[in-house]
């Protein structure tokens, strides 16, 4: 494979951004800490969209490029399309601040 169909910028990453769309039971490899890991894609990612490279548990966060973008709304495998339907976002949210 010559162009990588998926990226993560950060090791302690659990998800990748889809460089193209990727198509259910395609298997993909992404570099974590100069290493190649597989992952078997379950769903449809559509580009741009966040894959999950390990298990993520309900309540989990959910970083990209090393930052925390929201929290994990229910479990979800490696693999599994990450977007709105199973995360929530937790910046800007003034309703879940003290204050």
């Amino acid at each position: 494979m010559s162009k990588s169909q998926a990226i993560m910028m950060k090791a302690i990453d659990n998800v990748a951004t889809a460089t193209q769309e990727i198509l259910p039971g395609t298997d993909i490899t992404v570099t974590i800490d100069g290493a190649m890991v597989g992952i078997h894609v379950t769903e449809k990612i559509p580009f741009g969209h966040k894959v999950a490279i390990r298990e993520i548990a309900k309540g989990d966060k959910i970083i990209k490029y090393g930052a925390v973008i929201g929290e994990a709304t229910a479990h979800i495998h490696p693999g599994q399309h990450t977007h709105v339907h199973n995360l929530g976002g937790c910046r800007g949210r003034g309703d879940l601040s003290d204050g």
